[in-house]
């Protein structure tokens, strides 16, 4: 009896909740650190890229309008299914970058850790960066936080799924959408990240993943003028700078590269802050 052959992987785009091939029909090698073949991922081009925020744009009003306690929910049951899948991600990590099984595992269990930290916040962010302002007359001032919109991020490039995990999900807290560009060189666990997602109750559209080279992509996501926010955490080896200019075009809030730490901060990042004035009762 002959051996049974391998069903290998097609590593595709996510965008809208699908999972669609480049338009441009484009891929490229994603290799061992060794240099074997490992798989082809789709190379994203502008269309694409467009696409991405025009699904992100639709999913971000329905998700904003959710209540923080099932924002939190959802960002949970991320977290449960990645859980049950960790083995392959395990041996994705491995495979990609080369490292150990008990590194590998490292890093996917900080991943699932960090579903769970920022699902935590989604019903307490607002009660943190809220306030009741005290003014002088018969009126209440309170400022509540509420989403920036859509948030265009450059994932962090020398890891295949942590840095991913760090700059998605603080964004995803107060209601915003995503449209994010994976590790060039470690895309693969970006794309098993998007199955999870598309089984957990993340809404389809919410979070879309470009793969490629985030130097082509980056300028047409800064300068678009439906992206809201900018996340260039994993944009240090590319000419920052001008994608800051293009993006002062459209107002965009821009967080520049920097090392990427789980904090409250990163959620605010990308808020606006809406203050209301109502006049106290009389009666």
């Amino acid at each position: 009896m002959s051996a049974r052959l391998t069903v290998p992987k097609t590593y595709k785009l996510a965008i809208g909740g699908a999972f669609p091939r480049s338009e441009s029909g484009r891929t490229y090698e994603v290799a061992t650190p060794k240099g074997a073949f490992l798989a082809n991922a789709a190379r994203a081009s502008r269309k694409d890229a467009r696409d991405a925020v025009k699904a992100a744009r639709t999913a971000q009003a329905g998700w904003a309008k959710a209540t923080a306690y099932n924002r939190g929910q959802v960002l949970y049951r991320v977290a449960e299914v990645l859980e049950g899948r960790r083995a392959q991600f395990v041996d994705e990590i491995v495979a990609q970058q080369g490292v150990s099984a008990a590194v590998a595992g490292a890093q996917v269990d900080e991943a699932i850790d960090l579903w769970v930290w920022y699902a935590g916040w989604c019903d307490k962010y607002a009660q943190v960066a809220g306030n009741l302002n005290p003014v002088a007359g018969a009126y209440f001032n309170i400022s509540a936080p509420e989403p920036t919109g859509v948030v265009a991020i450059v994932a962090p490039q020398e890891d295949a799924l942590l840095g991913l995990v760090s700059v998605v999900a603080p964004a995803l807290v107060a209601g915003n959408a995503v449209v994010v560009v994976a590790s060039e060189q470690y895309p693969l666990s970006a794309i098993s990240l998007a199955e999870v997602l598309a089984t957990s109750d993340v809404p389809g559209g919410l979070v879309n993943v470009l793969t490629g080279s985030p130097a082509e992509l980056a300028p047409w996501l800064a300068a678009h003028a439906d992206v809201n926010a900018l996340d260039l955490a994993g944009a240090g080896g590319i000419d920052w700078v001008d994608l800051q200019i293009a993006a002062a075009d459209t107002l965009k809030r821009v967080l520049a590269p920097g090392e990427v730490i789980a904090s409250p901060q990163r959620i605010a990042a990308f808020t606006e802050v809406k203050t209301v004035w109502h006049p106290k009762s009389m009666v």
